[in-house]
């Protein structure tokens, strides 16, 4: 998953370098939120990813209109919405989730069973600091293979590939950037970890 994406050249990178799925930011609640016909236009040029949009306070009705009209297939909700609004909405929704420090085991597993049935999975964006140490590894990985969790690049930042293949998480999270100048963008870092995740 590659969140945040506000510009041709990542949308054809990252869909060209098999990306699952692509994050727009489309939420008038955010300050670099993109307007539909920008995310149309984005869209238009890549084919076989998933297209999800990222949403903080808007109303679900006005998020279903957005889901139609940009050809969403799914939904990144930035906190917490009771049940009788997910239900409304008209695809699957992923709940963008923080990590918090020193909260009790029992509390994060309670945390996540109380939401899983209304999502399609949990969004661990941003690793924590510092990464987090074996025991809380060990919980993270049980909670990997119990709920679809994506998680952030940055959780290991050395080694990504022994890490994927040790917590085995449903996805890696990466974030789009801005280009240089309108068509030119520095793919150094991106294609390290792309590189990394590749399949042999």
């Amino acid at each position: 998953m590659v969140r945040g994406i506000n510009n041709l050249s990542d949308a054809r990178y990252c869909a060209g370098m098999g990306a699952d799925s692509l994050t727009f930011r489309l939420d008038p609640a955010f300050a670099d939120y993109l307007t539909p016909e920008a995310v149309q236009e984005l869209s238009g040029w890549v084919a076989g990813v998933q297209l999800i949009g990222e949403f903080d306070t808007l109303p679900m009705e006005e998020i279903n209109t957005l889901v139609q009209k940009c050809g969403l297939h799914a939904v990144l909700l930035h906190r917490r919405r009771p049940a009788d609004e997910l239900a409304q909405l008209t695809v699957p929704a992923l709940k963008l989730t923080p990590w918090v420090q020193d909260m009790m085991p029992e509390d994060v597993d309670l945390r996540f069973r109380e939401q899983a049935p209304h999502y399609l999975g949990f969004v661990l964006a941003t690793p924590p600091s510092p990464l987090p140490n074996a025991a809380e590894l060990l919980r993270l990985t049980e909670q990997a293979r119990t709920y679809p969790v994506w998680l952030g690049a940055g959780f290991s930042p050395d080694n990504l590939r022994g890490f994927v293949e040790k917590v085995r998480p449903a996805g890696i999270v990466l974030q789009g950037g801005d280009e240089i100048k309108p068509g030119l963008r520095d793919f150094d870092e991106m294609e390290a970890v792309f590189e990394q995740l590749e399949e042999e």
